[in-house]
């Protein structure tokens, strides 16, 4: 600092020229009315081009209040380099020969297959076709639903849904899917809207066997059909009302022989005798040896004692279901003691109900219990020869 500096003050508006010092820590700060300001070299500043009088200080604060617009800053030119500018483009979803038929399938994939007993598992939607898949995905709570997932698939893909565990597989036996499909950006055919209730047996997911290769995943995997070809898959869901009054009615009319059976109701039913009538080494029923107190497993469902269910009826289902139930007692009927557990699922409960009157009545002296639901889940029962 030198006689001749301009100076501002630190600690108050105003500022000057240096007109000489006083000591060493004293400098003479002279305005702009000539009056020359004792000041600490401390308290003052140097600076340069600016003007920095008591009146210009003062008019700059005033420009700085509330109030006053400071001048707009310049703005910086916008880059037209494509690099900088935010990426909106999407590749459209390939469509492939065959697709524009609805294939779309609820698939149950387990994480670890080598540890059956351990293992969780994961649902996906997989949508084999062009179009694309609004979905809702439900599970059944007594007659009302829970929505468990709802979204969009792409073409030709596959979305996760959920992860669970061996101890929600008895909430999952009853699930619906409902389906809408388009297209975007093109026209299309309209699809009718699907919905669709299926039925999951807890047990399989105990069982290897049961998961599959497939052209869905690199592991095995569970796959139910939802709709295939634009075919809505037959589920095996039974009209609890209906077929209570065909169990409980007085005739058996309403429930037709195979001779009376037309079509392919009659070609399904004599598929199933074929398999059942087939002697010792095609009936899986047949009486075998079994070590200690292992028990015989006859699985109920449908699926497991019928190649398709198309062209029948519930009742037809029922009627097939007991008929399979009495002549497993028969072949059973001299092993005394014999424990056999009969898988019928949860469900409506229509086919517990029906196989519980056919014990009370028909074998009342075989007693019957629930099966371990460790096992089997809560629907399985178990009958002891006597």
């Amino acid at each position: 600092m030198k006689i001749g500096d301009k100076v501002r003050f630190l600690s108050e508006t105003g500022g000057g020229v240096v007109a000489g010092f006083k000591g060493k820590d004293i400098v003479l700060v002279e305005d702009e009315d000539g009056f020359q300001i004792p000041t600490s070299v401390r308290e003052v500043v140097v600076v340069h081009d600016e003007d920095y009088s008591t009146a210009n200080v003062v008019s700059k604060k005033a420009q700085e209040k509330p109030g006053h617009a400071a001048p707009a800053a310049a703005k910086e030119p916008q880059s037209d380099d494509p690099a900088d500018r935010p990426v909106t483009f999407r590749k459209k979803p390939e469509e492939r020969k065959g697709g524009d038929q609805l294939s779309v399938y609820i698939a149950f994939v387990p994480i670890d297959i080598l540890e059956m007993t351990r293992t969780r598992y994961e649902t996906y939607i997989v949508n084999d076709s062009n179009y694309y898949i609004h979905f809702t995905y439900l599970v059944a709570e007594g007659k009302s639903w829970q929505l468990k997932a709802a979204g969009e698939v792409e073409p030709n893909t596959k979305l996760f849904i959920e992860e669970f565990g061996k101890e929600d597989l008895n909430g999952m036996e009853h699930l619906a899917v409902q389906l809408v499909a388009y297209k975007r950006d093109k026209s299309f055919m309209l699809k009718d809207p699907v919905s669709v209730q299926l039925r999951v047996d807890p047990v399989k997911f105990y069982k290897l066997h049961t998961f599959q290769e497939n052209d869905f995943f690199e592991t095995k995997a569970m796959v139910h059909t939802v709709i295939e070809n634009d075919r809505v898959a037959r589920p095996l869901v039974v009209d609890a009302k209906q077929l209570k009054e065909e169990m409980f009615s007085t005739k058996n009319d309403h429930i037709p022989s195979r001779q009376q059976m037309t079509g392919e109701a009659a070609r399904n039913a004599n598929s199933y005798v074929r398999r059942y009538d087939h002697g010792k080494q095609g009936n899986p029923f047949a009486p075998k040896h079994h070590a200690g107190d292992e028990p015989v497993v006859v699985d109920l469902h449908a699926g497991e004692l019928l190649e398709t269910t198309a062209g029948m009826s519930p009742a037809d289902i029922l009627s097939y279901q007991l008929d399979v139930f009495r002549r497993t007692l028969a072949d059973y009927g001299g092993n005394k003691g014999q424990k056999i557990v009969f898988i019928h699922g949860k469900g409506e409960g229509v086919l517990r109900r029906a196989i519980i009157n056919e014990l009370n009545y028909k074998y009342k002296s075989y007693p019957y219990q629930d099966a371990s639901f460790q096992e089997y889940g809560y629907g399985a029962t178990q009958v002891t020869i006597k």
